[in-house]
């Protein structure tokens, strides 16, 4: 049973305030920089892999090239969660083979959409490391998968899920902790 029907867990300014956080990190950790290419998984990621290009341009003048990876067909589940899937495009407009590739999304729960990814994303190459970039990281993994920038990690409970709005698809920034069990 969830505490409360809904919180907010992040604003705009932490919203923001995180990525600027997790540019400073990958920046500060990562050897090659020339070879750094950002992957937005669909849809979340996507946005956020684009603030944090802005980000590292505008802080680290990095011009880091930027994708995105539809990993629907990938998912382990996707014939249970929908009859007629929607299939976004992967556009990778550059090679991975011995890139660091920073794989981002909204929120890291189970650890199976980074597996789906991670899958796909060989589909196009080897990458010589892939690290994942995460806002929330919500815990409950039931792969061995872990993120290693994050922006926010919380506690959550199973019937709970996060919710993370953006600007560029809902209109506002925020994210929020919802009990999926309220009516």
């Amino acid at each position: 049973m969830c505490p409360q029907p809904s919180r907010v867990i992040m604003e705009p300014q932490q919203i923001h305030e995180a990525l600027e956080r997790l540019a400073l990190e990958i920046v500060e950790q990562s050897g090659e920089r020339a070879k750094l290419v950002l992957i937005g998984i669909h849809t979340g990621g996507v946005f956020l892999a684009q603030r944090l290009r802005q980000i590292l341009k505008r802080r680290f003048d990095l011009n880091v090239p930027i994708g995105t990876l539809d990993i629907t067909l990938y998912r382990d589940d996707w014939s249970r969660l929908h009859t007629q899937p929607l299939v976004r495009s992967t556009n990778l407009p550059f090679s991975v083979e011995d890139k660091e590739v920073l794989l981002v999304d909204d929120v890291l729960f189970t650890g199976r959409t980074i597996r789906a990814a991670l899958d796909a994303l060989i589909d196009y190459g080897r990458p010589s490391r892939v690290r994942v970039v995460t806002l929330v990281d919500r815990g409950h993994r039931e792969l061995p998968i872990c993120g290693q920038f994050i922006g926010q990690a919380i506690d959550t409970l199973p019937e709970e899920q996060v919710n993370v709005h953006l600007a560029e698809k809902d209109g506002f920034d925020r994210v929020v902790l919802e009990c999926r069990t309220a009516a």
